[in-house]
């Protein structure tokens, strides 16, 4: 038996009065999940635990098993992980986001996030972004005002996601850009003043820099501040293998996933073209889902998909039904075929890590509906895979991390 998740991230919703009363997930059209759904288990888990903040960190770690109050120790550690950044145990790692801001306010502090992600800027013109920040906070040539050489090390992640490492550092309550999209930034900044200046001062430095001139001359937002979030100390997983007896790789373009994967001691699957987003390499994620099964020797594959979650943040209804449908086509379809097609037995759980409802633009912690397909079994289903159809079978699991168990053993 071989066994895949494609966590579609952000996928769940709710109902729009555009859609006719539906979510993106039930206007979409989705054949092959349907499909699925007539001879599936269908249901709702709850990934984020109650009192923690719905995020793709505490709900990725739920869906591959491990128990977010136990293992949970911040967002970017787990990044840190993935790009090799190396921390000692007293050493505190902050998400450095590259981040669209207002430009008309006079001080920082009135500005407002107006893109989360800098119009999805690529890691090329991103790093460039970073190295000016280096160069400025290493006190380089350009650097004219205190250095921090010393105690701050930035690292480049991929797209707008990068990362800052403080050595002996503490921890702090920061918050996500992506939860204030268009609010005014001054109440939300950080309360440690070398962050704060290390954050205005990154305005200073990006807004003119050539990058996002030809930015702005393109018609794409600038990446023209860095926002730190996502605190947290060094990680610590148990094994993937010793703890489930099978052997385990994720395909992801995200560094969040990329680093659980090497904290459980699983193996990345790189892909070409996957971006995390919206036209990301579906075809070539499914590919290699397919090959690492078949092929390579694994028994379990996590697929995670990105583009939902970035369209819900952007408020786009109309790419958040389209990202769900390449997934759809380009993926799941794809993925049940290539398997039944070289006779393997498998089981297939679908499912979303967290909703990113459009109408609020982030991440929410509420239930999110799952399918589990067993090409062994033939069962009594649903005629669609959706929010709706997952509660009304009223199939509840309240601790998402114990639905691996029901993936592997049951």
């Amino acid at each position: 038996m071989k066994y895949i998740v494609i966590l579609c991230d952000g996928m769940a919703d709710e109902a729009a009065a555009d859609l006719g009363g539906k979510t993106p997930l039930e206007a979409a059209r989705t054949p092959n999940m349907d499909k699925l759904a007539e001879s599936s288990e269908i249901g709702m888990v709850r990934t984020v635990p109650e009192g923690m903040a719905p995020g793709s960190d505490t709900a990725n770690l739920s869906v591959i098993g491990y128990d977010p109050k136990r293992y949970y120790s911040g967002r970017s550690p787990l990044e840190a992980l993935s790009i090799g950044a190396q921390m000692g145990e007293t050493d505190v790692s902050f998400r450095c986001n590259l981040v669209t801001l207002s430009e008309d306010e006079e001080r920082y502090e009135d500005r407002r996030i107006l893109d989360h992600s800098s119009g999805e800027i690529g890691t090329e013109e991103a790093s460039e972004l970073i190295r000016a920040l280096k160069e400025e906070f290493s006190g380089g040539e350009a650097s004219v005002r205190p250095c921090y050489a010393d105690g701050y090390t930035f690292y480049v992640g991929t797209s707008y996601r990068h990362l800052l490492i403080q050595k002996d550092g503490r921890t702090a309550e920061l918050t996500a850009p992506h939860d204030i999209l268009t609010k005014r930034i001054g109440e939300y900044l950080p309360s440690d003043p070398v962050l704060r200046d290390m954050m205005v001062r990154s305005y200073e430095i990006l807004k003119d820099h050539p990058v996002n001139v030809k930015r702005r001359a393109e018609g794409k937002n600038p990446a023209n501040s860095a926002w730190f979030w996502g605190a947290g100390t060094r990680p610590c997983l148990t094994s993937f293998e010793e703890k489930n007896q099978v052997r385990g790789a994720v395909i992801s373009a995200v560094d969040l996933l990329k680093g659980i994967a090497v904290g459980a001691g699983m193996d990345n699957i790189i892909v070409d073209g996957a971006n995390g987003g919206l036209h990301t390499n579906y075809a070539g994620k499914a590919g290699a889902a397919v090959k690492a099964l078949t092929e390579d020797g694994y028994d379990y594959v996590y697929v995670h998909i990105e583009a939902p979650d970035e369209m819900g943040h952007q408020g786009s209804l109309k790419d958040k039904i389209r990202a769900i449908e390449y997934i759809d086509g380009q993926v799941i379809g794809s993925v049940a075929e290539a398997l039944r097609d070289s006779g393997t037995d498998f089981r297939m759980l679908v499912m979303p890590d967290h909703p990113t409802p459009v109408r609020v633009r982030t991440h929410t912690s509420e239930p999110v509906p799952y399918m589990l397909y067993d090409s062994t079994k033939k069962q009594a289903g649903k005629t669609s895979y959706c929010e709706k159809t997952g509660k009304e079978t009223g199939v509840f699991v309240e601790e998402g991390y114990r639905l691996i168990d029901h993936l592997l053993r049951d």
